[in-house]
């Protein structure tokens, strides 16, 4: 059966080209909101972390009527990183609306999102947003749109896309450049016309899929996902295929279907429908609810494999409990375990020590959002340095491989190259946009992404825009060296005091100021030479009777490099951690004693001389 009154839906978009703006537009235009309704901008951003950072992390439905037809619009992030969300969503739709600056093209993480879209077998839409750009080049970006269908080895029904033009911010669409629109409805006439209707057995076995978990502090567990086939109603009694292969017999709870922003609870719900379901407490991800008395499990979700991992270990420096609320091991293992039930590509392993556990995600950004996110729920924990996770085949160590596209003014190609080029990459594609700036394109190890941020920004005076992806694993590219530069270490406990600091400035760049609260072994700045350099970050001006002819001199100190989560992960080495908390992120040694430091470097650099 076709369900003509249906649609399912998937937006795809690199960060920053106005998917969520054109959410916001079909929301208004269908009828949602109230005329008088005050609605924040980018509503579906409804993460603090989302609108801080203007992306998508979490995945969300919402729904609209045209025209009689009901249509699922699901919202997916546009970061690889968070593949573990985008790959469960796209098993929900039958289509994807694919949003593409006019001026920009098509970016890195489109080209992630749009490649497991297609091989979904996704009936895809191309949208050209931002029109209203002075700069814009919407006939070209359509071109550059095709050579990316056909890279990605599109089907010929896929390449014979339907185009519609929109000023999301505008909240207008047209299908041909020269048309005169002042609404979104061509883009709701092609989504009807253009993507299929879901179709399934309703009289069959149930099948349905659970993509997404979520957590309602009065009804429990809430599962969504698609019905495939059947139908489900409040109350029934079901079947949980697990995915070790066994069944559990569960009864449902309430049955909630999209409606705009909210979920509304409906009395049956029937093939195509995404639905959220109540009262089935223990099910998890991937697993499918079915007749218990006839179950036909749904083939397993394929998750791609995590690519980098770091130890996450209780803080016990000497400011450990003091500004978190949840400081000990049982509360991180709780927190961790917590989050593998939502977080798929995330990978939680023991260690020989109770308070450390080895985390492994997609990358470098899928897990310092999980560190912002636990450092806002109020815990205290420190962290290692990212590392790639290797793999052996026929005796070959392969490493993760990232594609690497760096937007720069022409005048940066120099020291851009130079700066890739130490760190194993291999350039594939360099083209000129006519207008000063260049677009390179580079595989790299992934390892080689670790610090590479802000020196790039630092090189390209903040000019150069930086995007990777995962591109596969490959054969391992050598060395790479490693932070040139020391750390300044603190050897008192106190507070930083301008005159030491004033003294030590030349000798570096600090990363606090004065008044700033300091333990024994806390990395206070970057040394400008390669070996670490212990210093005293609380020591007062000594204070006698004698009045020299400059006391009154005021100190002036240059302006401390405050670090974010990123940018202290990508800074620490390998025997550092970063110290994170609810209120500070600070950088320190792994071990805080000196002398106990001392002994680890020589005892490493025997076990190095004899190798």
């Amino acid at each position: 059966m076709l369900r003509q009154d249906l649609r399912n839906i998937a937006i795809i978009a690199h960060v920053d080209h106005g998917k969520t703006t054109l959410v916001d537009g079909l929301l208004r235009q269908s009828g949602v909101f109230r005329a008088n309704e005050q609605v924040a901008e980018r509503v579906l951003d409804s993460n603090e972390l989302e609108r801080e950072r203007g992306i998508t992390i979490l995945s969300k439905n919402t729904a609209v009527n045209y025209h009689g037809v009901k249509i699922n619009i699901v919202d997916t992030p546009g970061h690889a990183d968070f593949g573990g969300e985008v790959e469960r969503i796209l098993s929900m739709v039958d289509g994807a609306l694919l949003v593409v600056d006019a001026f920009e093209g098509p970016m890195a993480q489109t080209k992630y999102v749009l490649r497991k879209a297609l091989e979904a077998g996704l009936k895809p839409v191309v949208v050209i947003n931002k029109i209203d750009r002075a700069d814009s080049r919407p006939a070209e970006v359509v071109d550059e749109v095709l050579d990316l269908f056909i890279e990605l080895g599109a089907s010929d029904e896929q390449i014979d896309f339907p185009v519609v033009y929109t000023s999301a911010r505008n909240q207008a669409a047209k299908l041909r450049l020269e048309d005169d629109s002042r609404d979104l409805r061509p883009l709701f006439d092609t989504i009807l016309a253009s993507i299929p209707a879901p179709q399934g057995d309703p009289d069959g076995v149930l099948q349905l899929m659970v993509t997404t978990l979520d957590y309602d502090d009065y009804v429990g567990r809430i599962v969504i996902g698609r019905l495939r086939q059947g139908r489900i109603h409040p109350g029934d009694w079901v079947g949980v295929a697990r995915r070790d292969g066994g069944v559990e017999r569960a009864r449902v709870g309430l049955v909630y279907a999209y409606q705009g922003l909210r979920r509304i609870p409906v009395d049956e719900a029937t093939v195509g429908e995404i639905v959220a379901v109540t009262g089935l407490e223990g099910t998890n991800l991937g697993e499918t609810i079915t007749a218990f008395d006839d179950p036909r499990p749904l083939p397993a979700l394929t998750i791609d494999e995590p690519t980098l991992t770091m130890r996450f270990s209780v803080n016990d420096s000497s400011f450990a409990g003091q500004e978190g609320q949840y400081v000990t091991s049982r509360h991180l293992r709780e927190r961790l375990e917590k989050e593998l039930e939502r977080n798929v590509s995330l990978r939680v392993e023991e260690t020989d020590s109770p308070d450390v556990f080895q985390v492994s995600g997609r990358g470098e950004l899928h897990l310092s959002i999980l560190i912002e996110t636990m450092r806002r729920e109020g815990y205290e924990l420190a962290v290692s340095k990212p590392r790639v996770i290797t793999k052996e085949e026929n005796g070959r160590i392969l490493e993760p491989i990232e594609l690497l596209i760096l937007d720069i003014p022409e005048e940066f190609m120099g020291v851009v190259m130079e700066l890739v080029g130490t760190r194993k990459a291999e350039l594939v594609n360099l083209s000129n946009s006519g207008t000063g700036h260049l677009r390179l394109e580079f595989t790299i190890p992934a390892r080689g992404l670790i610090g590479l941020r802000s020196e790039f920004l630092t090189q390209t005076k903040g000019y150069g825009i930086m995007h990777h992806l995962f591109s596969g694993y490959g054969p391992h590219r050598g060395d790479i060296p490693g932070r040139t530069r020391g750390s300044m270490i603190a050897t008192d406990t106190g507070e930083a005091t301008t005159y030491a600091l004033h003294n030590l400035q030349e000798r570096g760049v600090l990363f606090i100021g004065p008044g700033i609260r300091v333990y024994a072994g806390m990395v206070v700045g970057e040394h400008s030479r390669e070996r670490d350099l212990e210093v005293n970050v609380c020591k007062k001006k000594h204070v006698t009777n004698v009045r020299s002819s400059t006391a009154e001199e005021t100190l002036r100190l240059s302006p401390p490099r405050l670090l974010s989560l990123e940018e202290a992960l990508e800074q620490i080495a390998d025997d550092e951690l970063v110290e994170v908390t609810p209120r500070s992120i600070r950088l320190r040694k792994g071990l805080l004693d000196p002398i106990a430091r001392e002994r680890a470097r020589k005892k490493e650099v025997s076990v190095t001389n004899k190798n």
